[in-house]
């Protein structure tokens, strides 16, 4: 191995481990100050993203990130991940020009099998990062590349094997990549509700982060189940189980409604104070901005499927 890829080897390890120890920290939500001030080597400074979606530091001659803004409903994204068919990522050229060095960068790493670190936006100032990376393939007619993304972390210690990304087998890679888009979708959409619900529990308030979800009023697979957060709710663990079990039901015009049996339940204070206080109450939170509220067509199709339970 020569001097120059030892250097990149120790650089990109670095990376991964810089991320851990930021994870240790912050959890999955990482701020973008930290990872814009990256870490030292070698008495150089590595920052992990720029503000280009593909980003190469100094020290490497190769890319080490590559970056999807996070969504601000109702304005396009300049680097968008495409799910494909195949379960992989389209991730577009830097511009139009298909010789941009950026897009030559890419093309050196998908040469080399050399793993990146692929950041998704969650909100403006939070990335999620997910790692080793690929780039497996490019897509002229689409200008996109092909970008694999492993899940397991354990392959990290393969991080001086350029033939890693082709040992593994294409459909594990591809179902590999599927469950991390889906993972960083939901926590898109999650800290886009929690960031608008000002964190707390539409329906008790209750303000701990750790225990609070971003429930679907309509879910994914219904033709409007988007991820957006006007079909979103802030709820707690106990209101988002109550919620999805119809339990709980939420009126077009923002009252809770308890299923009528477990009104008449005789329990204890979890039961009383938890639930059936709650019934015939307005909501305790909504998003002050209109457009983030609870869309009042979503939750009256909601709201027949909950009378229907009952």
């Amino acid at each position: 191995m020569s001097e120059h890829a030892d250097t990149d080897a120790l650089v990109r390890l670095r990376a991964f481990e810089f991320l851990d120890e930021l994870r240790s920290v912050h959890g999955e939500a990482l701020p973008r100050e930290s990872l814009a001030k990256g870490f030292g080597f070698d008495g150089a400074r590595v920052p992990l993203l720029g503000p280009q979606g593909i980003f190469k530091p100094s020290v490497l001659r190769i890319p080490l990130s590559i970056t999807t803004v996070p969504i601000v409903e109702g304005r396009p994204r300049p680097y968008e991940d495409m799910p494909r068919p195949d379960g992989l990522i389209g991730y577009k050229y830097r511009g139009t020009d298909p010789m941009h060095r950026d897009n030559v960068g890419l093309r050196e790493a998908m040469a080399t099998a050399t793993p990146l670190i692929y950041f998704y936006g969650l909100v403006p100032g939070s990335y999620e990062a997910a790692y080793p990376a690929f780039i497996v393939g490019e897509e002229p007619s689409e200008s996109c590349f092909v970008v694999a993304v492993n899940d397991a972390r354990q392959l990290m210690r393969h991080i001086s094997a350029p033939h890693v990304a082709e040992s593994l087998d294409a459909s594990i890679r591809a179902y590999a990549t599927t469950v991390v888009q889906r993972r960083l979708h939901q926590d898109g959409f999650r800290a886009r509700v929690l960031q608008a619900y000002d964190s707390m529990c539409a329906v008790c308030r209750l303000r701990h982060r750790n225990l609070l979800d971003a429930a679907h009023i309509l879910p994914d697979s219904h033709p409007l189940g988007d991820p957006w957060v006007s079909n979103g709710l802030a709820l707690c663990k106990l209101h988002h189980a109550a919620f999805d079990q119809n339990i709980l039901g939420i009126r077009p015009n923002l009252i809770v409604e308890i299923r009528e049996d477990v009104l008449r339940e005789k329990d204890g204070p979890m039961l009383m104070h938890g639930l059936q206080e709650m019934h015939g109450k307005p909501l305790g939170k909504v998003p002050m901005r209109a457009a983030k509220r609870p869309k009042e067509e979503f939750l009256a199709e909601r709201y027949a499927i909950f009378r229907k339970a009952s």
